[in-house]
């Protein structure tokens, strides 16, 4: 039985205005999800990309503009975003306290194709 302590994980900056917290991942265990929070600053967020497996987005606190394609709308607290394998999709915090996001991969790492990037974005392999 592998149990694991948030109380023993710092969050580590991700990018400019959001610092991500992996809770369950192939590195300590996961074999089929990667569980995460962030912590994102008014107006940052995650860029538009895709990951080849479904996401999961709660917003656990604040308020989110998400995208998927084209459509645009705007997920508060309490509400959650399911994003399908292989869509495009992005958000930002829209609002003007600091947004924290739950998300949740079908797959032990985070894997993410950057609009407009060449090199695939991997963290949280197996150590």
């Amino acid at each position: 039985m592998n149990v694991i302590d948030v109380r023993d994980m710092t969050p580590e900056p991700w990018r400019l205005g959001v610092e991500t917290r992996m809770l369950v991942s192939a590195g300590n265990g996961a074999a089929q999800l990667c569980v995460f929070e962030q912590w994102i600053a008014p107006g940052a967020g995650a860029p538009t990309h895709s990951h080849p497996v479904e996401e999961v987005l709660t917003v656990r606190e604040g308020e989110a503009e998400m995208w998927m394609g084209e459509q645009r709308l705007t997920v508060y607290s309490g509400q959650s975003l399911i994003v399908p394998a292989d869509r495009m999709h992005g958000f930002r915090n829209s609002g003007t306290v600091t947004l924290h996001i739950h998300a949740v991969l079908a797959a032990p790492f985070f894997e993410a194709n950057v609009e407009g990037e060449k090199e695939t974005v991997q963290r949280w392999r197996a150590r």
